[in-house]
């Protein structure tokens, strides 16, 4: 029984330590989005790596405050972005909402960010003033 726990462990340690090694880097990126100057609320926000890059495993995305605020995240890495180019979409709900569906599209969205090697802090976006397709 002892060889088999210990066996257990042995394995559980080999997985937990090469998990570590595939986590990209990430950076911080916060800021506040709005429709018309007003902060957009009850929704998220989601970027979707461009095909330029390298980092295109997982979409960060973070809640929105109700200040319309936001605190990017990368599941299941945590706080953060990987730097690069993203499209920027909304939840579904929120870009129908506002009357612009095609937000909730990373296809269609017009919205975009370049993500710089030490991350954004502050970031305003306001969807009314970006120009339709």
């Amino acid at each position: 029984m002892l060889i088999i726990k210990s066996f257990a462990l042995s394995i559980l340690a080999i997985l937990c330590t090469s998990c570590g090694e595939n986590k990209p880097k990430l950076v911080k990126v916060t800021g506040k989005i709005s429709f018309k100057s007003k902060p957009l609320t009850a929704g998220s926000i989601y970027f979707h790596p461009a095909s330029t890059n390298s980092f295109t495993n997982d979409n960060p995305s973070s809640l929105l405050q109700e200040d319309g605020s936001f605190n990017m995240k990368t599941f299941p890495y945590g706080d953060g972005v990987s730097p690069g180019d993203y499209k920027i979409t909304l939840a579904p709900q929120l870009a129908s909402r506002i009357s612009l569906p095609y937000l909730s599209d990373p296809e269609k969205t017009n919205a975009f960010i370049t993500v710089p090697n030490d991350g954004i802090e502050n970031f305003v976006l306001d969807i009314g003033n970006i120009k339709t397709k």
